[in-house]
């Protein structure tokens, strides 16, 4: 049986199998993030890049973000981590349309391909990612940016 007849013969629930997954472990992150404020100093303990050098790195504010997301709070989540709210959107939108190919086609349930998975990211769309990034981490960490470090 080649690899393609394989994938047309799993069934619809084992093609969902892991968008539910991912889904879940998603929704289980978000009602930790929900239910247990980060906003308090030590809720989840620290961050070693901060303790150890006091800069902020690009993820400071990510889980106060995440807190400010699920109470609906879109602005305290953009002052906490302005790169969050966006990439929430978009994994929300992936996540999606990853549902959608596998509930739709059973080709797209085999193993690596391109369309089995829930993202794929070319080469220029991550490199401008990690750039923005890096932007970012120093912005925060200077006078002109401060208003981009975490509240």
């Amino acid at each position: 049986m080649t690899g393609s007849t394989a994938a047309a013969r799993r069934t619809r629930p084992q093609r969902l199998a892991g968008p539910v997954a991912v889904g879940a472990v998603a929704l289980a992150g978000a009602a930790t993030l929900h239910l247990r404020d980060p906003h308090r100093p030590g809720a989840y303990g620290l961050c070693p890049f901060h303790a150890l050098t006091g800069l902020w790195c690009p993820g400071c504010g990510g889980l106060r973000a995440i807190h400010d997301l699920t109470d609906g709070d879109v602005v305290a989540s953009l002052s906490s981590n302005l790169f969050v709210a966006p990439l929430a959107f978009v994994l929300v939108v992936a996540w999606l349309a990853w549902v959608r190919r596998r509930w739709r086609d059973p080709a797209t349930g085999r193993p690596g391909g391109a369309d089995g998975r829930m993202i794929v990211l070319t080469r220029p769309f991550t490199t401008a990612v990690l750039v923005a990034l890096a932007v970012f981490t120093v912005l925060r960490n200077t006078p002109w940016g401060a208003a981009l470090a975490p509240v």
